[in-house]
């Protein structure tokens, strides 16, 4: 039992290690490919720790492994363009100038509840008042509202005060 427990403890100070080396995503906000080796990691882990017989070093070997080849991709994918297309994927615009783009959405399997969820969550209310819904590789949902509906800036205060209120 008492080896079971330390053995717990040393793989779990490891992982954390190893994650930490890969970035400080959170888990909503990973790659697939960070993704699956998250997952990876976690299943490589789990047999070492639960088999008293099976030596850390199977489990820890293959764990580095996953780690360098991630931190090699993510270089990689940093130069190429092309790599990081098929690795990550790209941005899919879903809502231009107000108009959804069903085929779009069709395509990437996004249905409309979904899309309305989002831009609830974004704060908008009225599809009219999107200029661009755009889903991001992490799966998070940006949203650029139409001029007329964005929140006024500093700038916009000073340009319709005449530029008075500046600081000098």
């Amino acid at each position: 039992m008492t080896i079971s427990f330390l053995r717990t403890i040393g793989l779990y100070l490891f992982i954390v290690a190893v994650v930490r080396i890969m970035g400080k995503r959170q888990v909503g906000e990973l790659e697939p490919a960070e993704l699956v080796v998250t997952i990876m990691i976690s299943e490589l882990a789990s047999i070492p720790m639960q088999e008293p017989g099976v030596p850390l070093i199977s489990g820890a070997v293959p764990i580095l492994t996953l780690v360098i080849l991630e931190v090699f991709f993510s270089y990689i994918e940093m130069k190429s363009k092309k790599l990081r297309r098929i690795m990550s994927g790209k941005p899919s615009i879903l809502v231009h100038e107000g108009k959804i783009l069903f085929n779009e959405m069709k395509k990437i399997r996004f249905n409309r509840d979904d899309l309305m969820e989002e831009l609830r969550l974004a704060g908008c209310a009225n599809i009219g008042d999107v200029q661009y819904a755009i889903l991001e590789t992490n799966g998070q949902m940006s949203v650029i509202l139409k001029k007329d509906k964005s929140p006024a800036t500093i700038k916009d205060i000073n340009k319709i005060k005449g530029g008075k209120g500046k600081k000098k």
